[in-house]
């Protein structure tokens, strides 16, 4: 049985038995309580609110193993890691991390704005639960039972949200990506994925809070 539980923002980890991944620790993490015997972390790009570079670092010269875009990998050995315990992924690549299978999908980061380059950005398919980083990446039509939605952020609008809850047609979406909104902002934008992206009222996790992915599958 596989327990999902959210350590704020965009990070996410799964545990299955003694297997265990984090997802995207940043800096609006408690990364002491997300890693806490955990050596596989996936990175989905560089922004600082989904790596907090120092802090991974310092958790790969515990032991740690990383697998991100090599945009990642090149801050985190800047900072010291271990390049041995890091590896580098692309869309269409098929890994074992963490006692789980995973696919990697999508090349790039949603557009912020035409002036701004755009930034490598991967997602994750960890078996049955799709975290796209900041992005739009789908799968095959009834690969995703859970899949981690962004609900605000600055390349990101509520009408880009419910599309692609619709497109990816999850049996349950779990919100990530939330932290620059109040909590009346969570209600607001979450009452319209409830309504409008046909997949039920959105799961907003507290930070160290966990669901059963089977009970709510």
């Amino acid at each position: 049985m596989t327990t999902l539980t959210r350590w704020s923002h965009a990070c996410i980890r799964l545990d299955r038995g003694s297997d265990a991944l984090v997802i995207d620790p940043g800096m609006f993490t408690d990364l002491a309580a997300a890693l806490d015997g955990c050596s596989a972390i996936l990175v989905t790009h560089e922004h600082a609110d989904h790596l907090e570079v120092d802090g991974v670092a310092a958790a790969v010269a515990a032991g740690a193993e990383v697998w991100a875009p090599e945009p990642v990998l090149a801050l985190l050995r800047e900072a010291g890691a271990d390049a041995s315990r890091l590896h580098a992924v692309a869309d269409g690549d098929e890994i074992r991390a963490g006692g789980f299978d995973v696919r990697v999908v999508g090349e790039w980061h949603a557009s912020i704005h035409p002036d701004i380059p755009l930034f490598a950005n991967v997602g994750y398919l960890v078996e049955r639960v799709l975290h796209p980083g900041d992005s739009f990446v789908t799968v095959e039509p009834g690969a995703v039972d859970v899949l981690l939605t962004p609900l605000a952020g600055p390349w990101l609008s509520s009408e880009e949200t419910i599309d692609y809850v619709r497109e990816v047609a999850p049996k349950r979406v779990v919100v990530i990506h939330d932290a620059h909104l109040s909590d009346a902002g969570r209600g607001l934008y979450g009452s319209l994925v409830e309504r409008l992206g046909g997949a039920g009222a959105p799961v907003l996790l507290a930070p160290g809070e966990s669901i059963d992915l089977e009970e709510n599958a």
